[in-house]
């Protein structure tokens, strides 16, 4: 247990209806393997403790205002907090849920906004043919933005079939592994495995660009960089949500993609991503589940009663 400030002035009391779990990077945490020279860059904004542990971790918080400003109290409101009951911060620090967002959907929103820089970072243009190599919960967010460019046409690739009908939802195509279709102009991948970012090198078309979604902590992978990767002069490009996509740097504040990101979230189809709940209380044993195998979860969303 921790004490539990009053709220200064400028700061507000939050009383947590949901959180949820990013599962690629709060299971590498939960797993101590984040590497040393990472510990500095990935701290969550509001994180307790220090890697590799113990830390309180996570930045997937909606919640309502308890105490605070007028113009926020009882309001829904995002903030990128770990997994807690209640918590004082900033006002700054808090986004207001747009009308039509309800707060159940809400904790996509930190993924999307991972999403949306990532179809920034790859420079998708209408009539692109589009690959998304692994359905989690950022695969399929940057699937289902890539099919609402005009014209693009949007393959989301993933070894569980399951998936197909997460896709279906979406409104894109699926594809296992071994059928994926070739010569895509944009792969992005967001599957967590060397496997499928070797597959993205495979399918991707002549001067096309392959986006890496994916956070490996300490893993070290290999890729088949002497086959035709030179030959098809390809593009193998990172993206990370920790800064704005270069492109949009000169305008957007990380405060103003997430706004965005947010109000992208009216569409009930994005429901069909949250398909996993459980309690706080049981969060410490979720979080080893998850961590161990994720089996078919996408978004686990943790319920605070």
């Amino acid at each position: 247990m921790e004490p539990m400030p009053a709220p200064r002035a400028g700061e507000a009391l939050v009383r947590t209806l949901f959180s949820g779990v990013s599962r690629g990077t709060e299971a590498l945490v939960f797993q101590g393997r984040v590497p040393p020279s990472e510990y500095a860059r990935m701290r969550a904004p509001f994180q307790a403790g220090d890697f590799p542990a113990p830390v309180k971790f996570g930045y997937i918080s909606v919640g309502e205002v308890s105490e605070g400003p007028a113009e926020l109290l009882g309001r829904p409101v995002f903030c990128l907090y770990p997994h807690q009951e209640r918590y004082v911060v900033s006002c700054e620090a808090l986004q207001v849920l747009p009308d039509h967002v309800p707060a159940g959907r809400a904790v996509l929103a930190a993924n999307l906004e991972t999403a949306l820089n990532g179809i920034w970072d790859a420079g998708i243009a209408p009539g692109d043919r589009v690959s998304v190599i692994g359905a989690g919960s950022v695969g399929c967010l940057a699937a289902w933005l890539a099919a609402r460019v005009p014209g693009c046409e949007v393959e989301l690739i993933d070894v569980n079939p399951s998936r197909a009908a997460i896709a279906s939802a979406l409104g894109v195509s699926f594809a296992s592994p071994q059928r994926a279709h070739e010569e895509s102009d944009v792969v992005l991948h967001a599957s967590g495995s060397p496997t499928g970012l070797a597959l993205a090198l495979q399918i991707a078309a002549y001067e096309a660009t392959v986006l890496e979604l994916s956070w490996y902590g300490d893993q070290s992978i290999a890729l088949p960089l002497g086959e035709a990767f030179h030959a098809r002069r390809l593009t193998l490009k990172s993206s990370q949500v920790g800064a704005v996509a270069p492109l949009q740097r000169a305008r957007w504040s990380t405060r103003r993609r997430l706004a965005l990101a947010l109000s992208l979230l009216t569409d009930p189809a994005l429901d069909t991503l949250i398909n996993s709940e459980g309690t706080f209380d049981a969060l410490p044993d979720s979080l080893a589940a998850l961590a161990l195998a994720s089996g078919d979860v996408i978004m686990h969303r943790v319920r605070y009663d």
